[in-house]
């Protein structure tokens, strides 16, 4: 047989073989019933390990989102403001000590019991003590004063609790049990669990119980592709009303589909471990700090010297926004944080001045007999922190900086982050998680704890976060956290100041959605892409 047609039917085989693949993973894959729909997952949570429980990580964390089986006592309207669901509203304390929120009585579970101060409290309860990924360290209890009301006392002032009130899916107290709520989760949401096929699929259905807007979906069937390959095959076979689309398929168009694109405050940076190395451990015996990047000169030199917007369309295909602070584009960005970027003669120039300058005419600065090099780690898994680091590591040539790439997994990243520098992102639109927790000072520096990785400490910044953190109202918290970023005196996490950070980039989410489906309004952050589900449709039914 000539190879030509050999070669041909080995690759015909192959692509039959995915089809048949992915065909046998979507039990609806033939259901024609325009009501029911099928996604991939969203964000990038992939399958909930712990099943649709909202204190285990089921749409909190560091990627909230719509846990769709269970509502919130806020919910974000279309411009990010907080605005009531299961609450009637709350008030705070002249201390900011006790928050007292009334509770709806209207609402009834997906087993038909009804909703009750009580399932509220222990929701919050039992997420202080269970493995929540939420930190819910400041909450001392939460107290029912009635059937409606329901008064949270917390440890210390925090005015960003409002953030939580929004993100944690109420449970019910009635035989709830840690170890097996997961896979028959019963909450107040649009929609209850009707199956799941571990490694496949779950199939939510309408929960008639509802309180709120009946959504037009009475079926969601919810894939989870592991791979990039098998989210692509998923759309190009047809096989999926809304697909996630992977790094490798931003440049391709699907027939039948169109790109959606959401902004999301998904930040992509490179931390930069802040102190010098002094032979100071971890508490699992790693080592802390790296003589080269403990070097503001460094930090701020790449800050300057690197071209984000380059970064932007090689990387993220365009599909993403430059980045500088880790915070630009929410109400407490402060713009006096923010640098000019791409000025290698402004970067080479604050190198010179620190001391950095190349002895030997090999290309790379040295300080004081240390060269300015430094290895950059990312997870091995991911395409996009690959070519980023790649990227960062082209550009920094030019100014003298050798980095030297190392892909490798989780693990690994954590046991060395206080030493070399790595590449990581963070999600959240909650200050305290990505202002405070990023840039407070650690107390300890354990491995578990990937929050302030770099181990960055100022304590004015930590003066001004404790003042934030005490406001009794978020939106007068607002103007302090964006002090943080820049003091006036030098100070500051943004990178015209301490830099601790290279952020460089936003990158949005992208969806391939089949033509016929409307969406509704943009959520406020691209990942939490079924925040609106109530306001999908299907324009293109006959029904």
């Amino acid at each position: 047989m000539d190879n030509k047609i050999k070669y041909a039917i080995i690759a015909l085989i192959v692509i039959i073989i995915a089809i048949i693949a992915v065909a046998s993973m979507l039990g609806t894959s033939n259901d024609n019933d325009p009501k029911h729909i099928v996604v991939t997952v969203p964000g990038l949570t992939g399958e909930p390990s712990a099943g649709f429980n909202p204190l285990t990580g089921w749409g909190c964390g560091h990627m909230n989102f719509n846990p769709l089986v269970q509502s919130t006592l806020l919910k974000s309207d279309k411009n990010g403001n907080f605005v009531n669901d299961l609450a009637t509203g709350y008030n705070v304390s002249s201390d900011g000590l006790k928050w007292t929120v009334g509770v709806r009585d209207d609402v009834k579970f997906s087993n038909n019991e009804t909703l009750t101060a009580k399932d509220v409290a222990f929701t919050f309860n039992e997420a202080k003590s269970s493995n929540s990924e939420l930190d819910m360290s400041n909450l001392k209890e939460a107290k029912v004063i009635d059937d409606n009301t329901v008064e949270f006392t917390l440890n210390s002032p925090q005015s960003t609790f409002s953030y939580d009130l929004r993100y944690i899916g109420i449970i019910p107290e009635k035989d709830y049990n840690n170890e097996t709520y997961g896979e028959n989760p019963i909450g107040t949401g649009p929609y209850k669990l009707k199956q799941w096929d571990k490694g496949q699929q779950a199939i939510f259905e309408i929960n008639d119980n509802y309180y709120g807007d009946k959504p037009y979906f009475t079926q969601i069937t919810m894939l989870f592709p592991e791979e990039d390959s098998a989210a692509m095959q998923i759309a190009k076979s047809n096989q999926a009303d809304i697909v996630q689309v992977p790094i490798s398929g931003l440049n391709e168009t699907v027939d039948g589909y169109d790109l959606i694109e959401y902004y999301s405050p998904r930040a992509q940076g490179i931390t930069f471990p802040y102190q010098n190395a002094t032979g100071v451990k971890t508490t699992g015996g790693n080592d802390i700090g790296n003589n080269v990047t403990g070097d503001v000169a460094i930090r701020k030199a790449l800050n300057v010297g690197i071209n984000r917007e380059e970064i932007v369309d090689s990387v993220y295909k365009g599909h993403a926004v430059v980045e500088y602070s880790g915070v630009d584009h929410f109400k407490y960005a402060n713009p006096n944080a923010v640098v000019k970027d791409n000025d290698k003669e402004a970067a080479k120039q604050i190198l010179e001045e620190a001391g950095w300058v190349d002895t030997n005419g090999d290309g790379i600065r040295e300080k004081n007999g240390t060269p300015a090099t430094f290895t950059l780690l990312y997870s091995s898994d991911d395409q996009a922190r690959q070519a980023l680091a790649t990227v960062v590591s082209e550009q920094a040539k030019d100014l003298g900086i050798n980095i030297e790439l190392e892909g490798t997994d989780w693990d690994t990243i954590y046991s060395r982050m206080y030493k070399d520098p790595a590449v990581f992102q963070q999600s959240s639109d909650n200050p305290y998680r990505n202002i405070y927790q990023q840039y407070h000072s650690k107390e300890n520096y354990s491995e578990d704890n990937y929050m302030n990785p770099n181990g960055y400490s100022n304590k004015e910044v930590d003066a001004i976060l404790e003042s934030a953190l005490k406001e009794n109202d978020v939106n007068a918290s607002y103007s302090l956290w964006a002090d943080a970023a820049s003091t006036g005196s030098g100070s500051g996490f943004g990178p015209n100041a301490d830099a601790p950070w290279l952020w460089i980039a936003d990158f949005d989410y992208c969806y391939f959605v089949k033509n016929g489906i409307d969406m509704g309004t943009e959520p406020a952050t691209g990942h939490d892409y079924m925040q609106n589900i109530c306001e999908w449709t299907r324009t293109n039914s006959t029904e």
